[in-house]
């Protein structure tokens, strides 16, 4: 993957968003109430926008708040988003929020990940889940993706390997175009040369044809467990760490996983000294937040 071109001004920087959402100018002037002539004078240098306009214009390229704030100093202003560290009693209100979706989910597993695909909080559900991954890999900072794709990771367990591998592969693809980070970019390179045969086509999809929704075979706690994930955003954040985070929900595909899940929990939660339904809730774990995610 290549890297992010080296032109940082404001009219580069916003020709590059405006290309990757394939919009013409005029039709992106048109959304943002000005003229295809006035970003055109943009797009070249021959004209400053307006603070406003700027955020006009992310806003309607959807760009995220980390690049917004980069897109605000190339045009000379001030940033206008926050970046508060999860810890932070700020932030109370969303670690509450996560520990209420990650616990409620319990036994099934559940995980917050921000945008470098570090887990910045996991249930009881994903510890089983991962209980078979290599040590080294469960030292934070955790990374998703290493721990899913390495050879020495949760890969080795999955049943039908190669759909799932284009599948996490071709999404780490989309998030390091779409956001461009030069992170994820790096972590693409980085996973990539773990299945060097893994292509972004698509699958065969032979084992589809009579499915609701695709989902991910692992061997874990004795059986064979069957998945399948939902992902939830923090919808109108204004703070970059809250519009960062996702939270990912794996739910059983059938009841053998189900019952699988429920009977290691409530045994994980007796070795722990406590017992009774209501215990299947919290156990949350929250990984060290990195700042570096290599």
């Amino acid at each position: 993957m290549t890297a992010l071109g080296t032109d940082t001004s404001i009219g580069a920087l916003l020709r590059e968003w405006r290309q990757r959402m394939m919009l013409t100018q005029g039709e992106l002037a048109q959304r943002a109430d000005t003229s295809a002539r006035h970003l055109s004078f943009v797009e070249t240098g021959r004209s400053r926008p307006s603070r406003e306009l700027v955020l006009r214009l992310a806003d309607q390229l959807e760009i995220p708040l980390r690049q917004r704030n980069t897109l605000l100093v190339s045009a000379g202003y001030s940033p206008s988003f926050q970046e508060t560290p999860l810890e932070a009693p700020r932030l109370q209100i969303v670690r509450e929020a996560m520990d209420r979706i990650l616990g409620a989910h319990a036994p099934y597993p559940a995980l917050a990940v921000d945008a470098d695909e570090n887990i910045a909080a996991m249930n009881i559900g994903t510890e089983l889940l991962l209980s078979d991954v290599s040590p080294q890999l469960l030292v934070p900072p955790c990374n998703v993706m290493r721990i899913c794709l390495h050879p020495e990771g949760l890969v080795r367990q999955v049943v039908n390997q190669e759909e799932w591998r284009r599948h996490l592969v071709g999404r780490l693809y989309r998030q390091a175009i779409y956001s461009g980070r030069e992170s994820l970019k790096q972590l693409y390179d980085e996973v990539s040369t773990y299945w060097p045969d893994t292509a972004l086509g698509s699958g065969s999809g032979h084992d589809l044809s009579d499915t609701i929704v695709a989902s991910i075979h692992v061997r874990g706690l004795g059986t064979e467990l069957k998945l399948f994930s939902t992902i939830a955003t923090f919808g109108c954040a204004t703070d970059i760490t809250v519009a960062e985070l996702s939270l990912e929900t794996m739910h059983p595909a059938d009841r053998q996983t189900a019952d699988a899940f429920e009977a290691a929990a409530k045994e994980r939660l007796k070795q722990n000294g406590t017992s009774g339904i209501q215990s299947l809730q919290p156990l949350i774990t929250s990984p060290r937040r990195p700042t570096d995610p290599r």
